[in-house]
C-alpha cells in the first residue's frame, strides 16, 4: 500500500504497480480474522475492529480510501423517508423493516423548497468540518489517498428523501415540475460543494446513484435537462478550487458516462454492470478508472472464472495510467473466503505493469 502509488495514478502518472481499493471488507470479520490472525467479530470493541481493519488493508495493499461526509442522515436528519435495509453486515445488525414515506402527496414533492425544509448551511463551519473529516482519515490511514465528499449529490438525495415509490410516482405525475424541484435541490446541496471548495482538502468524492442495474429509470432527456446541469455547476465549484474529483454511481451508467465526464470529474468509479472496456477506450488516458471486477464471479465463481475476471480488468487497466483494481461493488460478508483469498492472489500476481 502506498499514498505515493495512489496519487501517481490519480495524477495519471502510470505507477509500476496497479493500485487497489476495495469496499466493505472491514464488515466481513471472518475474512479479516483469516487474513490478519486478529480475533475480531461483530461484537468486538471498536479498537479491535479498527486494528484488524488497518492490518487487513495493509495486507491487501489498499492505496485509495473511499469516503464521504455528507450522507442523508447528516443532510436531512429525520426529514426523510424510510426504505428499510436488507441484511448485509456480518451478524445482520443493519437489517430493518422500518419503511414509510415522509411524503404522501406528489404535490408536496414537486412543490418542495429545500431551503424552506432544511434551511441554509453555514458554509464556513461546514468547510471546517470537511477538513476535520479529511485530516482525521489521513491520520488513521496515512498510507492511502484519502478524501471527503457528498453522497446525496442529486438523485441519491431524492431517493432518500422521497423513497422509490413516491419518487417514481411524482416524476410520472409531472416530470417538468419534478425536474424543477430537482434543480432547486441541486442548488441547495451546492452549499456543501461551496464548503468543500473553501476547504483545504485536495481530493473529493462525489456520489450519485443515477440509475438502476438496467440503466436510467426516467427518460435520459430528463436527466440531461434537470440532473446534469446542477451537477456540473457543483463539480465546477470544486474544480475551480483545484480539487481532484472522483465520481461514483451504482448500476449501469454507460449511457451517461459522457455527461458525467462533461461535468468535469477526474475519475469514474463503477460496478461491473458498466462497460470497462468501452470507458477505457474513450477515457482511459484522461481519467482515473476504478473497478470493476464482478462481485458475483468473486463470490460464486470457480478459480478459473475468478482468474479470468481479474485478468479481464488488468488487461484493460494496465494500459490506463489512472486505473485502480477493485471489486465493482462490495466484498459481501458470506462470500467464500477461499474465493476472496484467491482473488487477492490473482491481483498480487498481475499487479505489476
Amino acid at each position: 500500500m502506498s499514498f505515493e502509488t495512489g496519487m501517481a495514478a490519480i495524477n495519471l502518472e502510470m505507477p509500476d504497480r496497479i493500485p487497489r481499493t476495495e469496499y466493505s471488507a472491514e464488515l466481513y470479520f471472518d475474512l479479516m480474522k483469516k487474513v490478519t490472525g486478529i480475533d475480531v467479530h461483530d461484537k468486538s470493541p471498536d479498537e479491535t475492529k479498527l486494528r484488524a481493519a488497518l492490518a487487513f488493508r495493509k495486507a491487501w495493499n489498499y492505496d485509495f480510501n473511499w469516503n464521504i461526509m455528507i450522507d442523508a442522515r447528516y443532510a436531512f436528519k429525520d426529514k426523510r423517508s424510510k426504505m428499510g435495509h436488507a441484511e448485509f453486515t456480518q451478524g445482520g445488525i443493519d437489517y430493518t423493516n422500518d419503511i414509510g414515506s415522509l411524503f404522501k402527496d406528489p404535490e408536496d414533492i414537486i412543490g418542495l423548497d429545500p431551503y424552506e425544509m432544511f434551511g441554509s448551511v453555514d458554509i464556513e463551519s461546514e468547510s471546517r468540518k470537511f477538513e476535520e473529516n479529511y485530516f482525521k482519515r489521513c491520520m488513521v490511514y496515512p498510507e492511502e489517498v484519502n478524501m471527503t465528499g457528498v453522497y446525496v449529490t442529486c438523485v441519491s438525495g431524492l431517493i432518500d428523501l422521497f423513497g422509490w415509490d413516491m419518487l417514481l410516482y411524482s416524476a410520472g405525475v409531472d416530470s417538468k415540475a419534478f425536474g424543477e424541484m430537482t434543480l432547486r435541490y441541486s442548488e441547495w446541496v451546492g452549499q456543501y460543494f461551496k464548503a468543500i471548495a473553501l476547504s483545504d482538502v485536495p481530493t473529493v468524492m462525489v456520489h450519485d446513484d443515477l440509475v438502476w442495474s438496467a440503466g436510467p429509470f426516467i427518460h435520459p432527456d430528463w436527466y440531461r435537462k434537470y440532473v446534469f446541469p446542477g451537477m456540473k455547476k457543483n463539480v465546477q465549484l470544486l474544480k475551480n478550487a483545484g480539487k481532484k474529483v472522483m465520481f461514483t454511481s451504482d448500476g449501469c451508467f454507460d449511457m451517461f458516462v459522457d455527461d458525467v465526464v462533461d461535468c468535469g470529474v477526474d475519475g469514474l468509479i463503477f460496478e461491473p454492470l458498466t462497460d470497462l472496456a468501452a470507458i477505457a477506450e474513450k477515457y482511459g488516458q484522461s481519467h482515473v478508472l476504478i473497478g470493476n471486477a464482478d462481485t458475483r464471479v468473486i463470490m460464486f465463481g470457480s478459480r478459473e472464472e475468478i482468474h479470468a475476471e481479474v485478468k479481464r480488468c488488468m488487461d484493460i487497466g494496465k494500459k490506463c495510467p489512472g486505473f485502480f483494481m477493485a471489486i465493482g461493488n462490495h466484498i459481501s460478508p458470506g462470500s467464500s473466503i477461499d474465493n476472496l483469498l484467491y482473488y487477492n492472489e490473482c491481483y498480487e500476481k498481475m499487479s505489476r505493469r
